[in-house]
């Protein structure tokens, strides 16, 4: 008898793949992609294939970071249109199967499926994934959201054992324990390591024991809210409907690294001028109402501070925006150099 199921559809090592795909020739090379392809230039990591993982190399990291532990990488710029292009062929393709598509972002999405073998449907995905895009997409199945989206790790080329190339993982309550229980609790999708850190200050370190925790201790602990949830997570509880309505966006953000540190404060203030009209910009083309803004320094050599403030109403006027975001700008102490500024424009739950 058919039953209900999602799946999880992530391509693996997207950015790297796409570049990877119409370069053939790097294929089995370490492959790095962000910033303008420079490693000597300011800039981050977008992406790193698994070769340039195995050095260490990670999204987010300093290109220059990345040179010294990957000498021999190939550094290539970021290519938004070709990533898009790709992601809207890989949407393409998941929607002609006979199932529900929620896109999460670029490169996965959940699909929700009535079907009495699941692994082969996850089989037919991959198939069609790589013939319509030459990439290759690991598939988490559950009987909710959150396994799926865990199991996919699992299927991951990545994952202890995993294969060389995307397959395919099951996770539901039947093996839950089995899988689970032994792993520390940042291995739950919601749980990040600060969180986790203080649960092991708590005396919790695996999903089991965050499972047996005693919920009024959690809720004590760690809100009326978050502290019952954290134990929810452990027992693998989640959502199972999927949804085909359109990604909204939370946010837009704009940010910009600068290949000379600023020491200035009206420089400063003029960088955060700019791109707070860029943001303003993309929160009127979005037709909805910023609530928040949240202005991100960076100061040299890498310490990262972020602050925001609510606005008084919502809008989406210009010089609204970039008022809140010079006056964000007037929390931090600006006494070290600048190496990168962000500002950050959120909407209001509808």
């Amino acid at each position: 008898m058919s039953a209900d199921w999602v799946l999880h559809v992530d391509l693996d090592q997207f950015i790297a793949a796409v570049e990877v795909a119409r370069r053939p020739e790097l294929h089995g090379r370490p492959v790095v992609v962000g910033g303008t392809g420079d490693p000597t230039a300011r800039g981050v990591v977008s992406t790193a294939s698994y070769e340039a993982r195995a050095y260490g190399v990670h999204s987010g990291m300093p290109l220059r970071v990345a040179a010294r532990r990957c000498p021999q990488a190939v550094f290539l710029p970021v290519d938004a249109p070709a990533y898009r292009e790709a992601s809207e062929r890989f949407m393409d393709t998941l929607r002609r199967f006979p199932v529900v598509v929620e896109v999460l972002g670029w490169d996965e999405a959940f699909v929700g499926a009535r079907t009495d073998d699941p692994e082969a449907l996850a089989a037919g995905i991959r198939e069609a994934v790589r013939e319509a895009t030459g990439l290759w997409c690991s598939v988490g199945i559950g009987d909710n959201r959150l396994r799926a989206k865990l199991a996919t790790g699992f299927a991951k080329p990545t994952a202890p054992g995993g294969p060389p190339a995307g397959h395919t993982f099951r996770l539901t309550r039947e093996n839950w324990a089995s899988v689970m229980a032994g792993r520390p609790t940042d291995a739950l999708w919601g749980i990040g390591a600060r969180t986790a850190r203080k649960l092991a200050e708590a005396g919790i370190g695996t999903v089991a024991e965050l499972a047996a925790a005693d919920p009024d201790a959690l809720a004590a602990r760690f809100g009326p809210v978050m502290g019952p949830w954290y134990r929810l997570l452990a027992h693998g509880v989640g959502d199972a409907e999927v949804t085909a309505a359109p990604h909204v966006a939370r946010s837009h953000s704009r940010e910009t690294t600068f290949q000379h540190d600023l020491v200035d404060r009206a420089d400063i203030g003029r960088h955060v001028a700019e791109l707070a009209r860029r943001v303003a910009r993309d929160v009127a083309d979005e037709g909805r109402p910023a609530t928040r803004v949240t202005v991100k320094v960076r100061f040299a050599p890498f310490l990262t501070r972020t602050h925001g403030i609510t606005l008084p109403a919502p809008t989406s006027d210009p010089d609204e925006i970039t008022r809140a975001a010079l006056t964000v700008l007037e929390r931090f102490d600006r006494d070290r150099p600048v190496r990168l500024l962000g500002v950050r424009a959120e909407f209001g739950d509808e």
